[in-house]
């Protein structure tokens, strides 16, 4: 007897539905064709046994799975369930009258009970678009793929509920999520506020102006000055993510396997920190079966690099390419995935091994030319893609012990959201872009005009700092941010010289 049921692959992170035949005849072996892994191909004991010790029987007779369409490779656990339903049906231990208009995927455990599975969301996101009723998976993953509207989600814990399901003998209770009203009630919710930092206000204003135009940004001072705990609290003065965005979000975790049980939706930007031991796989994703890697799970958030110079230099060249054009293409052989990484990238530096170059108090002993070299690995193309580079210097004990009260995240964020308004409707008719880095050199020349005040100190400027072409760029992008947040249609030259400040790296002094 032939039946088939459904299921889907994930590649990026875009659904395709797989179609699974199970066909039983006379013989008594069992084949899987369709180009799959070995992980599939393992999922005859895992299902032999869930079928057992779950009390149904496996057919002693020829089993033959096809799952098509045959040249798209097949990965992972998360097809036993469709595979032992359709074995099921195909021994008519499943009423199979409605299995056309459900997919169905989980992988099975030897007990017959269920383990969630990865990329739920943008497999009922597919199966909603081709017209599925509904979508059977694991309890685990259900919150995630409810957000799907107009799909009905069943959350099963072992195969037993599948089986008396679709046999009617017992009910399913759909798992239903209020996507925006799980959205509005988790939109910046952050557990760190810039309220809790005393004194740095230069390193806030800097923020302030990254967060505005969604610069990236290096950090640079001794041990203990509060890098990482500014960086950290970037996420929380960032404009709130769209429901676009936090859908969009939510479907690089989901195939990553990063969502927990109890959450539907990622609310608030992400925020991640990889050691520098990452290897360049993991920073940038692939693998033998691609998966994202950080500065994906980083999209539509921050990227944090504390001790930028300890990252394998590799890892960090690798990393230019997706810093300009906020997506990373990962190819192989037979396919190609695309992965979106519109980040900002946040790193963290000492400014020499042993921390206190250019220190007030204390003094460096890092012998000649030691500090060039520690500056050398990061190189040049790395570093002119880094908008605004910002000296952090330690907090003295009067500040530190100050009641004075700081400025809350909340009222900064109003002021970055005010400039990104400004940027959104200035790139009106490109829906792509939404801040002032993200332009192009030619749209920089066109709307980052300045007068010839401005072109003369910028031109001293380039001459006494050796900038590059990407430099001036990013010096009229910067410029450009601040005039956002002073409300200035122009660029004025005290907008070029504060732009032209965070720019330390570049300057004498940094050389050693």
């Amino acid at each position: 007897m032939l039946v088939k049921t459904f299921g889907s692959a994930v590649y990026g992170i875009q659904a395709i539905t797989i179609t699974v035949e199970v066909n039983i005849a006379s013989g008594t072996k069992y084949f899987i064709v369709g180009l799959p892994d070995v992980a599939v191909k393992e999922s005859y004991f895992r299902i032999e046994s869930a079928l057992k010790n779950c009390g149904f029987r496996m057919p002693r007779q020829q089993v033959v799975v096809n799952m098509a369409p045959a040249d798209i490779k097949k990965e992972g656990s998360s097809y036993d369930l469709t595979i032992a339903t359709g074995i099921l049906a195909a021994s008519g231990q499943i009423e199979h009258e409605t299995l056309d208009k459900f997919i169905i995927m989980g992988e099975l455990s030897l007990d017959g009970s269920l383990q969630p599975i990865k990329g739920a969301l943008p497999i009922a996101i597919q199966a909603r678009k081709d017209g599925f009723k509904g979508f059977i998976l694991p309890k685990q993953n259900a919150r995630e793929a409810a957000i799907v509207n107009d799909l009905e989600v069943y959350g099963v814990e072992s195969i037993k509920d599948v089986v008396e399901f679709f046999n009617g003998t017992s009910q399913l209770k759909p798992e239903i999520v209020n996507t925006r009203e799980e959205f509005y009630d988790s939109l910046c919710n952050y557990d760190s506020d810039f309220s809790e930092v005393k004194g740095q206000e230069n390193i806030k204003r800097a923020l302030e102006i990254a967060a505005a135009g969604g610069h990236n940004v290096i950090l640079i001072g001794p041990p203990g000055a509060g890098k990482t705990m500014l960086a950290r609290r970037l996420p929380s003065i960032l404009p709130p993510l769209s429901l676009y965005e936090s859908l969009e979000t939510t479907k690089i975790h989901s195939v990553a396997g990063k969502l927990a049980a109890a959450d539907a939706l990622v609310t608030i930007r992400p925020f991640r920190s990889p050691h520098h031991t990452i290897s360049d796989v993991a920073l940038v994703g692939g693998g033998s079966n691609p998966a994202p890697g950080e500065i994906s799970l980083a999209h539509n958030g921050v990227l944090f690099l504390d001790e930028l110079p300890e990252f394998k230099r590799s890892a960090l060249e690798v990393m230019r390419q997706p810093l300009e054009e906020r997506r990373v293409t990962i190819s192989r052989a037979k396919f190609t995935v695309d992965y979106p990484s519109s980040f900002m990238l946040v790193a963290s530096m000492n400014p020499c091994p042993c921390g206190y170059y250019n220190h007030p108090e204390k003094e460096c002993i890092c012998p000649p030319g030691m500090v060039q070299k520690y500056l050398s690995k990061i190189s040049g193309p790395l570093l002119d893609r880094i908008d605004l580079h910002v000296e952090v210097t330690p907090v003295n004990f009067s500040e530190l012990s100050s009641d004075r009260a700081a400025e809350k995240s909340e009222l900064i964020r109003e002021r970055v959201i005010r400039a990104r308004e400004i940027q959104v409707e200035r790139f009106g008719n490109r829906p792509d872009m939404h801040a002032n880095a993200q332009m192009s050199s030619q749209m920089v020349r066109d709307l980052c005009k300045i007068d010839a005040a401005g072109q003369m100190l910028l031109k001293k400027a380039m001459e006494k700092l050796g900038l590059s072409a990407r430099a001036y760029d990013r010096i009229l992008k910067v410029s450009r941010t601040i005039a956002d947040l002073a409300g200035s249609e122009e660029i004025k030259l005290e907008h070029l010289a504060e732009a032209i400040h965070f720019r330390s790296l570049d300057r004498e002094g940094w050389a050693g």
